[in-house]
């Protein structure tokens, strides 16, 4: 590998992605050299919004690999997140050789299970070779791993076990070089302890202000630097508002790139007022803070941010 591919350090780490403009705490900097250097799967885990998903597809473009990302839901099966046969093609065949007189069961039936008729889904793609223009294996994203079944999530434990899997018409498929897998949560319900303990973890929470305005800096650069500050300060007071759902980093660049389309260089209380679907995603938190409380929490932020 070169160093390219592998970070040699955790200052480098940072350093990497950052040019994927992923600003990373040195915690959160750490567990991803020791998922690299280890081999092992990282989990992430914290609330939606927080950069868990970016985390995987920002390793992907520094490190110059194919992102394969594997969205999990209830009722995924292997079906969906590993292979099924093409069914329709293989009725065809079956159909375009009995037209040509082929009668040779054990012939026709060798075709029919052949790899041009797998259909390869995110994890039987994650453990193939990577091609010549491919600097290294690639980056497995599966996300949401807690929306998927539980049945699911003992079946993916044994795939991340040995990276290997068996076709009964193909044989044992095993990955020359393991990809780089990171799995998020969003703590929906609670992950099994037997893949936990396959993974190196980390809870990935709301970032400092220091670092949410950082991030916006780097994400949203056209914003000036009040009108920054006051939306990172107020959405910082709301995550300490008692909310059903508090606002993520998601939310937060959301809100600023909507104020800038309204051609705001600064927060005030009618456009707070108007926006604020833009950061909260619930009828009964917007009326919670809808009022005296969204301009006690405007004025602590115009009284923070530069005249």
């Amino acid at each position: 590998m070169t160093s390219r591919d592998t970070p040699q350090s955790v200052d480098e780490v940072v350093a990497r992605l950052a040019e994927g403009r992923y600003v990373a705490d040195r915690d959160l900097a750490t567990v991803i050299f020791l998922a690299l250097r280890l081999g092992r799967p990282l989990l992430l885990e914290g609330e939606a919004g927080v950069g868990k998903t970016e985390v995987g597809k920002v390793l992907a473009l520094v490190l110059g690999r194919r992102l394969i990302r594997l969205q999990c839901y209830e009722g995924l099966d292997v079906a969906a997140a590993l292979y099924e046969w093409d069914y329709a093609r293989q009725m065809l065949a079956i159909r375009l050789a009995e037209a040509a007189g082929e009668h040779d069961r054990d012939r026709i039936s060798a075709d029919l299970f052949s790899p041009r008729y797998l259909v390869k889904r995110p994890l039987l793609q994650a453990l193939e070779p990577a091609s010549a223009s491919e600097s290294g294996p690639p980056v497995l994203l599966i996300d949401e791993v807690d929306r998927a079944d539980e049945p699911f999530e003992a079946f993916l434990l044994e795939i991340l076990s040995d990276f290997q899997v068996t076709i009964p018409e193909l044989g044992t498929l095993r990955a020359e070089r393991p990809p780089i897998t990171i799995l998020t949560s969003n703590r929906t319900r609670e992950i099994h302890d037997a893949l936990k303990r396959r993974c190196l973890y980390h809870f990935l929470g709301y970032p400092s202000a220091e670092r949410e305005l950082a991030i916006v800096r780097e994400r949203v650069p056209e914003a000036g630097e009040r009108l920054s500050q006051q939306v990172v300060s107020v959405v910082q007071r709301l995550r300490s508002a008692d909310l059903f759902k508090p606002p993520g980093v998601a939310e937060t660049l959301d809100w600023v790139q909507a104020l800038l389309s309204l051609h705001r260089t600064q927060l005030d209380g009618p456009t707070l007022h108007s926006t604020l679907g833009a950061v909260l995603k619930y009828q009964d938190d917007i009326a919670k803070v809808k009022g005296p409380l969204a301009q006690q929490i405007l004025t602590e932020a115009q009284a923070l941010s530069p005249a």
